[in-house]
């Protein structure tokens, strides 16, 4: 599966899941554009990706707002003329439960996952359009398909990222531009490190696998549909979660 001569923008790459995407993109060959709010953190996954040989660029971007969506993309075709790949990867929660949730939590979850999905994809078909190629992976959940309690808002975001998904998929089939999503289960990142002992060994009981799930496990998954040998594959939802839910 390799990506040698492709771009790819990855949102959200400065750690975790993105990160490991961004790094497992470049192994394969590919250039990346490494998007993220935080350019402190994202410059250590340009600078891992540059020491693989490839290029890299460290981008400032607020999903949410479609100007800064809109440069990123500008910026990377005009630095290297196209752009192959995009993930969007960027999200972000506000747990609570909801008559605890407070108006504003709700909205951002929305307007980072589901609204910086839509923003970045807009900006991304131009290029992938006229080029009449193109892969999109948008990064869903596991919650999105079987919900979680305390997780109303981000659940939603994430059902919509798969309706979105399909959606575009039937849209631009006929550009030859792929759109497919990944919907992680429980992976080991920042976010699950901070549970306790006691509910990591009770949602590992509930993985047949009997394990959290690592980045590299979503980020090989995303090779796959970003690669040529997925160029049969589109408006699909690849599940990677140790076989928590098996749709």
């Amino acid at each position: 599966m390799s990506l040698a001569g492709k771009t790819a923008i990855v949102t959200g790459a400065a750690q975790g899941i993105g990160r490991a995407i961004a790094e497992t993109l470049a192994h394969a060959g590919a250039d990346v554009a490494v998007a993220d709010l935080d350019l402190g953190r994202s410059q250590d996954t340009v600078t891992a990706i540059t020491k693989m040989g490839r290029r890299a660029l460290n981008i400032k971007v607020n999903v949410a707002d479609w100007n800064d969506a809109k440069a990123m993309v500008d910026q990377v075709v005009k630095e290297w003329g196209k752009v192959d790949i995009l993930v969007n990867n960027a999200g972000i929660t506000r747990d609570g439960l909801l008559l605890r949730m407070k108006e504003e939590d709700w909205n951002l979850v929305l307007q980072v996952n589901l609204n910086g999905t839509f923003n970045c994809t807009k900006a991304a078909l131009q290029p992938m359009s006229k080029q009449r190629s193109g892969r999109i992976v948008n990064i869903a959940s596991i919650v999105g398909v079987i919900g979680n309690a305390g997780q109303a808002n981000y659940a939603a975001s994430k059902a919509a990222v798969i309706g979105f998904t399909k959606s575009v998929a039937r849209e631009y089939a006929s550009r030859a531009v792929t759109v497919n999503a990944v919907a992680p289960g429980f992976i080991d990142t920042a976010m699950t490190q901070q549970l306790s002992a006691d509910v990591k060994e009770t949602l590992s009981k509930q993985i047949p696998l009997g394990r959290l799930g690592q980045p590299s496990d979503v980020a090989e998954a995303v090779k796959f549909l970003a690669s040529d040998e997925a160029g049969y594959i589109t408006g699909h939802v690849l599940h990677v979660n140790g076989g928590m839910h098996m749709a």
